[in-house]
């Protein structure tokens, strides 16, 4: 069977630049493998750039240069791999509990040659004290709330989530807010990123977890 695989739109070519053969490498083994393990849906291939993987790198710019990132329930990759390509002076980790997924997950980090991704099998929540970072991610994984508490506590103090939202996110920062001040929570905002190279920039809500919590 061919496998119909959308070309790089000129916003990806122009965010990418030399890293853009990455980006397509993944593009393919999403239509691919990732449609026949089930993360993804056959009618999303037609707009995995600017749903996927472009939606998801253009958050690399909330990362400072050669931070470790988390990335919660990665799933498909996304956010995790799309910011490894984006950045490759960044650590990432990716959290996945399905072993089904993580094994997709070393497959594509393998195929797309990438050196700065660690593959980690179990649920969030099993790995609170044992694996901790400047910057914890995830998108399409839970309500802020729940996410908060998942994520929360794996965010070096000083550090934040960096949680993927649409246009429900000030709701979901004000439904969270009690369970936010509890987790440590100092600071919450909105972020717009790839203005410049998406037709609807991604939002996240990143949430910078105190030094000292309750």
């Amino acid at each position: 069977m061919t496998i119909d695989i959308p070309a790089a739109p000129e916003g990806a070519r122009r965010f990418f630049g030399g890293r853009l053969p990455r980006a397509e490498t993944f593009a393919a083994v999403l239509a691919d493998t990732g449609v026949s393990h089930g993360l993804i849906g056959p009618r999303e291939v037609p707009i995995l750039w600017e749903r996927h993987i472009l939606n998801c790198a253009v958050i690399e710019d909330a990362f400072t240069e050669g931070a470790k990132v988390i990335d919660v329930g990665s799933g498909a990759g996304l956010p995790g791999l799309a910011v490894a390509m984006a950045r490759p002076d960044l650590d990432v980790h990716l959290v996945e509990p399905m072993q089904r997924r993580t094994e997709w997950l070393g497959a594509a980090t393998e195929a797309i040659g990438l050196d700065n991704v660690t593959v980690h099998r179990g649920r969030a929540e099993e790995f609170h004290g044992v694996l901790s970072a400047p910057y914890v991610t995830a998108r399409a994984v839970a309500a802020l709330d729940k996410l908060a508490r998942w994520c929360c506590p794996m965010v070096a103090p000083g550090g934040q989530l960096v949680a993927m939202k649409g246009q429900s996110a000030s709701a979901e920062i004000d439904k969270a807010t009690k369970v936010l001040r509890r987790l440590g929570v100092t600071a919450t905002t909105i972020t717009e990123h790839g203005a410049d190279v998406l037709p609807t920039p991604t939002l996240t809500v990143d949430c910078t977890v105190g030094t000292a919590r309750t």
